[in-house]
């Protein structure tokens, strides 16, 4: 049997590619490779040679233009060195093959403003939805309740039956659609896959902080059409073993960290599909 092998890009202000690799190696991926975008637009490693596309939080290019809107312009428009491709091709191409991808916090934000996401009608490149400024008007760091969809498509959160507890970091998590149209559709699909909610996991909310940005209809997370392209605010990579958790001197807990899941799944589902 093949090996599966997980890429993380980092480059231009990601800071999250050694937890996202070390919750890839956790979850059960044989190889784990961390590349630079430079890497990727040289030519010297290439997507089609990998299974599981991780993008990762951090302040691509400083934010500047809005939350990685600089590098979703770099990532459409730049050729690869060495050949007539662009880049884009080997995104376009790696959805098409049915292969997953995970967008992290700026990775979230990277995959909406490229257009990956909610990526109706197979459109990978067609930006419907954003994630804009908090509306308390300052960066949120705190922990969140997240209440799951068990009717979703999405290969990640298979199994959650009721919700998980990630944290989140970020000051542009206000998700918001181009239209009332758009949000039917994501709602009717049951795209958003994970809503901010109170600690019992019973119900969404909009109040802030358990909301920390003002998602329209608590929107956390949201996946595709097939399952298998992800984002959300919240971190998973940040919760993969119970020291992790704010309060693990102080309760018993299970070992693995509630966002370890995303992993296992995705692992799984390449041996299952892919190899």
């Amino acid at each position: 049997m093949k090996p599966t092998r997980a890429i993380v890009i980092t480059g231009n202000g990601t800071n999250c590619e050694m937890e996202a690799a070390h919750a890839c190696r956790l979850g059960g991926f044989d190889e784990t490779v961390i590349a630079h975008i430079a890497e990727i637009l040289s030519g010297e490693i290439r997507l089609d040679d990998f299974h599981f596309l991780n993008l990762t939080g951090g302040f691509l290019d400083g934010d500047d233009l809005g939350s990685a809107k600089a590098q979703a312009n770099r990532l459409k428009n730049a050729a690869v060195t060495g050949g007539n491709e662009k880049l884009v091709a080997q995104f376009t191409r790696f959805i098409a093959d049915g292969k997953l991808i995970l967008g992290v916090c700026n990775g979230f934000q990277l995959m909406v403003k490229m257009g990956m996401l909610p990526g109706f009608d197979g459109s990978s490149l067609t930006q419907t939805v954003t994630l804009t400024h908090n509306d308390c008007g300052r960066f949120q760091d705190r922990w969140t309740y997240l209440k799951a969809d068990p009717a979703s498509p999405c290969i990640f959160t298979s199994g959650i039956d009721r919700g998980i507890y990630l944290p989140v970091r970020h000051g542009e998590g206000k998700f918001l659609c181009d239209s009332a149209a758009t949000l039917e559709r994501i709602e009717s699909g049951h795209l958003a896959v994970l809503r901010y909610s109170d600690a019992a996991y019973a119900a969404a909310t909009l109040e802030f902080p358990a909301n920390p940005n003002g998602s329209v209809n608590a929107i956390a997370a949201l996946c595709d059409p097939t399952g298998r392209l992800m984002g959300l605010m919240p971190h998973p990579e940040a919760f993969v073993h119970y020291t992790q958790h704010p309060r693990w001197t102080r309760e018993t807990l299970p070992e693995e960290g509630d966002g370890l899941i995303l992993y296992k799944n995705a692992a799984e589902y390449v041996r299952q599909k892919l190899i």
